[in-house]
């Protein structure tokens, strides 16, 4: 491994930032092509490395220059009475979330993110759609849960995932910039309090900074991906990539696998 690239991860080893490596890449790659998803791919397998706060921090910092310009060009599209709802629920519930990372071991917290992908990921595969406009007690309480696991592992794209791909009158690209505006909002507020609780460091931004350009690339594949995918790959593409991180990130492979 390259002295340059390992001193910006200071006692990591080869293998360790490899897996950061390809985490960024597909994760990139599958927020370039559904514009969710990448904390999704990215956090089971930067909690195998770094555990699950560093990793947080982490993922912040990678997504931050790429999430308000591809917010900014998504925000005409978007439907922002239905994302308002979502971001003011999501904002109150995310210093739970940041506690309840805080205060669970490194293992449980690590089967609970895994476990949590698993289950959005089999919930969306299924083929469950809801008809008609969302009610607001409804947008609020998914809100709610954004914010919450947002606090616990940056998977704050998981519950809306679940919600606008569900949406049987959403059409992908209707879904897409609905994310993508949210996220460009509910960044600046997660980092404002992820800054308060001393969970953004120097270290975790020296970290980010030789991931940058691998998640640039996956963004750009992905966003050239999904101009020539159908709705159909669009879905399973997605459900695929995601639920194949979280499988590995188990820790019921650590013995097999030597981690």
């Amino acid at each position: 491994m390259p002295f340059s690239l390992s001193a910006f991860m200071p006692g990591l080893t080869a293998d360790a930032i490899a897996m950061l490596l390809g985490a960024t890449l597909i994760g990139g790659l599958v927020r370039g092509f559904t514009g969710f998803g990448f904390a999704m791919v990215f956090m089971p397998l930067a909690s195998v490395v770094l555990g699950p706060v560093a990793a947080l921090g982490l993922i912040w910092f990678i997504d931050l220059p790429f999430a308000l310009p591809i917010a900014a060009r998504s925000a005409k599209r978007a439907e922002w009475s239905e994302i308002l709802p979502l971001l003011l629920t999501a904002t109150l519930a995310l210093p739970i979330g940041i506690w309840l990372l805080t205060w669970f071991d490194r293992a449980t917290m690590r089967w609970i993110l895994a476990l949590l992908v698993l289950a959005a990921v089999a919930l969306m595969a299924s083929g469950w759609r809801y008809h008609g406009r969302p009610s607001l007690p409804l947008s609020l309480g998914v809100g709610g849960l954004s914010g919450l696991c947002n606090g616990m592992a940056s998977i704050g794209g998981m519950p809306l995932a679940v919600f606008w791909l569900g949406a049987q009158r959403n059409d992908r690209h209707k879904t897409r910039a609905n994310m993508q505006a949210f996220f460009g909002v509910s960044t600046l507020i997660s980092g404002t309090i992820l800054w308060w609780k001393g969970i953004l460091t120097l270290g975790a931004l020296a970290m980010a900074v030789p991931l940058f350009a691998i998640y640039g690339i996956g963004l750009w594949a992905g966003t050239h991906g999904f101009r020539l995918a159908s709705e159909e790959s669009f879905r399973r593409g997605a459900y695929l990539l995601i639920f194949l991180s979280a499988l590995i990130s188990l820790p019921l492979w650590d013995g097999l696998l030597g981690r």
